[in-house]
């Protein structure tokens, strides 16, 4: 199984300058944590890395520093996370029929997601990693009125990985290219084209590391995480 990181953003939202992927967790790049799990899984075999040149001469000293047994790519990124994904697809090897996308700021994603994810990804053409929603969801116009609230039993939040068969998921970024589609996510190009897209069961701990707040809350996780395995 091949594995796509997006990791050309940027760290503006945590009050940094750099590519908030380098900022340390635990004394270890957020990006370390996410290629180690990459490296624990069963099924992933290759690992495409999208990013900034500025920020390649970090990225190959992370990954020498994980001694990673599993080739590694680094790949020209975009101004955009579809562009970035767009750009990954293009770089698989010839021989790629499907492929995991994951964030790099969901660094807390263990190697079994990522291999339950590949088993999943076998038996469909695309997939998502969500975990149902626990608050209530309201609709909200322009002027923060609430105009509708969803019946929560059929709301999922959307996480990563997510995982596709490759030649599709080029059919589907070209269509978005030529109609120029904005999307956040590769499963909503999936969805623009009328495919069908599975949902398999993700992990309460599998956030994204956006603001400072979050950053602390991924400590608290990793240090539980190492206090369950010592005991």
């Amino acid at each position: 199984m091949h594995l796509l990181i997006p990791a050309a953003g940027s760290g503006r939202r945590m009050g940094s300058q750099r590519n908030k992927l380098l900022l340390t967790l635990l004394e270890k790049p957020l990006l370390s944590w996410t290629l180690a799990a990459a490296e624990a899984s069963g099924h992933i075999t290759w690992i495409g890395i999208m990013g900034q040149p500025d920020d390649f001469p970090d990225f190959e000293a992370i990954v020498s520093d994980l001694s990673l047994t599993k080739p590694v790519k680094l790949i020209q990124g975009g101004a955009t996370r579809q562009e970035s994904v767009y750009n990954g697809l293009q770089s698989l090897p010839p021989e790629s029929d499907r492929v995991l996308i994951h964030d790099g700021a969901r660094c807390l994603a263990t190697a079994e997601l990522f291999d339950r994810s590949a088993e999943a990804l076998l038996t469909c053409p695309g997939l998502i990693v969500a975990i149902p929603v626990k608050d209530t969801i309201k609709v909200v116009d322009e002027r923060r009125i609430v105009r509708d609230t969803p019946e929560r039993s059929n709301l999922w939040a959307a996480q990563t990985p997510q995982g596709f068969e490759v030649q599709l998921l080029k059919k589907c970024h070209e269509e978005g290219r030529e109609k120029g589609w904005e999307v956040t996510d590769d499963a909503a190009l999936f969805e623009k084209c009328g495919l069908p897209v599975q949902i398999v069961e993700g992990e309460e701990t599998n956030l994204k590391v956006t603001t400072p707040v979050d950053l602390a809350l991924a400590e608290f996780i990793l240090r539980q995480r190492t206090l369950t395995v010592d005991r």
